[in-house]
């Protein structure tokens, strides 16, 4: 049976755990410049060209580098080809687009996709898939690898039989271009991490400290991001300390997020390497009453309807995955009629903020943004744009 007093302690605990959020919601923005973000200029934001390198040191060509000529699109059109699809998931918004924009670019030149694999981010799984791919004998594989160490000796297994390999975002240790692959095609990444650092500082006082969220397996994409957030900071805010937590499952995030900010409570801005390692931040932080400005990289659609509504996700450096597919089709296709793509093609960073959200939404998917999006920045305060 509940006593008389009972409900008034209850009440009381209640109203000093409202109190404690609301005090440590203003502590977490208390800081924050009123220049955040608006201080920033899209027009000059983040390289103007393609920064980072190669898996092996190259120099990135871009995207016009695999645009085909009527006549070795015809050729391709008399080959009658036949591509798989290897991913590491395809759970995720950008590993749609990746595909989306792979399968309607062979399709325009008559090669058949023969089907398309997800590891969900399992080795034993992908080196299966992979395999078993290559028993359907295709002209071409297109993969990314869920971890290139582990897979490299199944990928070598591509070219042995004949196959064309072209690879997104990384290559496994050992292939060599081009006997081994054709080409690999990413997004500029550590530019994007640029585009993540410039804006994060923004809103980040002299002297402050930022948490990087970072993705603790050797992985050519997601190294450079934080490569670069670490290397802008240092040249252009070397007053910014910045402490770094490491993940290898990304389904532990919100639990290793969480812990890192309680043991760290002078961070008081947070990048994560992709954007749902950063929701799964923020779901953190929500939890703990922690508001902090948040940068990432990569736009999905529950990403950008956080940003819309000008919370703690202030932006994100965006890859074009969709377009991104589409080199990489083009990519297979030369290598297919015995052309030589370049070793790394890159395509360019996009940079993605409240104010630009709605027209950066349909650059990337290639779609007007869904009634949820629009009304997220309809009812924001302020609104987008």
């Amino acid at each position: 049976m509940i006593s008389a007093s009972k409900p008034r302690n209850i009440l009381a605990t209640l109203m000093l755990a409202a109190g404690t959020l609301a005090l440590s919601t203003a502590a977490g923005l208390a800081q924050t410049p009123a220049t955040c973000v608006t201080g920033v200029d899209l027009k000059t934001l983040g390289p103007t060209s393609i920064i980072g390198q190669g898996p092996n040191g190259e120099k990135a060509s871009s995207v016009e580098a695999v645009e085909l000529t009527p006549a070795e699109a015809d050729k391709v059109k008399a080959g009658k080809f036949k591509v798989g699809i290897t991913m590491q998931t395809v759970n995720l918004d950008w590993s749609q687009l990746q595909v989306q924009g792979i399968t309607d670019t062979l399709k325009q030149y008559g090669v058949e996709v023969i089907g398309t694999t997800s590891a969900e981010y399992q080795v034993d799984k992908q080196i299966a898939d992979i395999e078993n791919t290559i028993q359907r004998h295709p002209d071409g594989i297109i993969s990314i690898p869920v971890d290139g160490t582990a897979t490299a000796a199944t990928y070598k297994k591509v070219s042995e039989a004949g196959i064309k390999l072209v690879f997104m975002d990384n290559v496994p240790p050992g292939l060599k271009h081009p006997e081994q692959y054709a080409a690999m095609v990413s997004a500029d990444s550590q530019g994007n991490g640029w585009i993540a650092a410039q804006i994060l500082a923004s809103c980040m006082p002299e002297g402050g400290t930022i948490g990087v969220v970072n993705f603790g397996v050797d992985y050519f994409s997601t190294n450079e991001r934080t490569k670069g957030i670490n290397d802008w900071m240092k040249k252009n805010r070397p007053d910014i300390k910045i402490k770094q937590t490491d993940f290898t499952d990304p389904s532990k995030v919100a639990q290793i997020a969480g812990d890192f900010l309680t043991g760290n409570p002078d961070v008081k801005g947070l990048f994560a390497v992709w954007d749902q390692p950063a929701l799964d931040a923020l779901t953190s932080m929500r939890a703990q009453g922690v508001n902090i400005p948040v940068t990432t990289v990569d736009l999905g659609l529950e990403s950008a309807i956080e940003i819309a509504k000008g919370g703690p996700l202030k932006a994100t450096g965006s890859q074009r995955p969709y377009d991104q597919g589409v080199a990489e089709a083009k990519a297979m296709m030369k290598a297919l009629i015995g052309q030589t793509p370049p070793a790394w093609i890159g395509v360019q960073s996009l940079p993605v903020v409240q104010s630009n959200v709605l027209e950066s939404y349909k650059t990337v998917f290639k779609k007007d943004p869904p009634p949820e999006l629009a009304n997220a920045c309809q009812n924001a305060k302020p609104a987008c744009n």
